[in-house]
């Protein structure tokens, strides 16, 4: 009964870490994929693949969440993005 009760412990702990604020990139006719995986590697220090792959989920999906964790990081993140003429919004 004890480890039952520190595994619910131990899952609460990680909750109460886990980031809970998202990036979400949505889709525009009007930026190119150069631009969106620049920004995306600039602003969210993507790696080349990442920013690529987050930039084709957008295209075919619409939305794809490109940062996770603490507001106060995304927001300046955030920022930049929709300076550079993306769309994007904090979740």
């Amino acid at each position: 009964m004890a480890n039952k009760e520190q595994l619910q412990k131990d899952v609460q702990t990680i909750e109460d870490q886990a980031p809970i604020n998202e990036i979400v990139l949505f889709n525009d006719d009007v930026n190119t994929f150069d631009h969106v995986i620049e920004t995306l590697v600039d602003v969210c220090n993507h790696t080349f693949e990442q920013a690529e792959q987050c930039s084709i989920l957008v295209h075919y999906k619409g939305k794809c969440t490109v940062k996770t964790g603490a507001y106060d990081d995304l927001e300046p993140r955030c920022s930049k993005l929709l300076q550079a003429g993306l769309s994007a919004e904090i979740i």
